[in-house]
């Protein structure tokens, strides 16, 4: 039984179907795993070279090394010629913007001011100054 990605290469339909990078970009993940297309993405082709973007150094070096495996399995899903290199580039994850727990308010109003005596109210700051000290 043969791959759908040959066969939709077979067929050479006009330009408004999957193009070469998307259909290499789409066959990544089935490429190399799981794991491995959790910590990377398949960018772009140039050429024949499929440009991958990596989390950091270390997964870069682990996949150059494994390049050639990678190659290879990209060839079986979608035929010779069309991926002859594979380019790993460091892209740093981005992250996402950090919310506040709660909104803060404008402004944080004393408990002390709700004491009607100042005599008291100024007691009360000092052993909840000593307190917190």
């Amino acid at each position: 039984m043969e791959r759908a990605s040959r066969l939709i290469r077979r067929l050479r339909l006009d330009g408004g179907t999957m193009s070469a990078e998307e259909l290499a970009c789409a066959a990544w993940p089935q490429a190399v795993g799981k794991t491995i297309a959790a910590h990377t993405r398949a960018a772009r082709m140039v050429r024949a070279r499929l440009i991958v973007e990596v989390q950091d150094g270390t997964w870069q070096r682990q996949l150059f090394t494994l390049s050639r495996h990678i190659l290879g399995n990209l060839e079986k899903s979608l035929g010779s010629g069309l991926v002859e290199d594979v380019e790993f580039r460091i892209v740093p994850r981005r992250r996402e913007p950090q919310r506040a727990a709660q909104a803060a308010p404008a402004f944080a109003a004393d408990e002390a001011d709700g004491i009607a005596d100042p005599v008291l109210r100024r007691i009360y700051r000092a052993s909840r100054k000593r307190a917190l000290a």
